[in-house]
């Protein structure tokens, strides 16, 4: 497995999107309903692998023999007042490969990659049911606490929404 920023081309695009399509399917709360189609999520990693090239945001995949596996972003076009804060967002990892660390690994290059760049605080946030909040907890993050009835589950019904925090070591 390798972890590398991702560049926007066709294929990615296209890899993105379908395991964009593939988390929804699965009720992963990443800010879009199911059925989620698929020009609808290939237009939203359009936009975002632009905001990487210019330089707003990392998005990183984990690949396996050529296949985006998972991806995490780390957002980096913060207000003035913010400039030491980054954001994590869109962490998604193929059902298949769930469970064997690719997450982990993700994670560990968006932080290291925040404090290469300065940041000394990152800020995410999870769905309080069937969300992340475990796994982010076990990385070291701290709960800030929930806001209720924030979004739409993929399949409909309103979730709260946790709100995670994590101090960093700028390098």
């Amino acid at each position: 497995m390798d972890i590398v920023p991702l560049r926007l081309t066709p294929e990615t695009v296209s890899q993105l999107a379908d395991l964009l399509v593939e988390t929804v399917a699965h009720g992963g709360s990443v800010s879009f309903m199911h059925p989620l189609a698929p020009e609808v999520a290939a237009a939203f990693w359009t936009k975002s692998l632009r905001a990487a090239e210019a330089g707003e945001r990392v998005v990183l995949g984990a690949m396996v023999h050529g296949e985006v596996v998972s991806t995490v972003t780390l957002l980096l076009d913060c207000p003035p007042n913010q400039p030491h804060r980054g954001e994590i967002a869109k962490m998604m990892t193929r059902v298949h490969c769930r469970g064997r660390g690719i997450a982990r690994a993700l994670m560990v290059e968006a932080e290291r990659i925040a404090c290469e760049r300065g940041r000394t605080l990152l800020t995410l946030d999870t769905a309080d049911e069937d969300g992340a909040g475990p796994f982010y907890e076990k990385l070291g993050f701290c709960r800030a606490g929930v806001i209720p009835d924030y979004a739409y589950k993929p399949h409909g019904g309103l979730c709260g929404t946790i709100i995670y925090w994590k101090r960093i070591a700028a390098q």
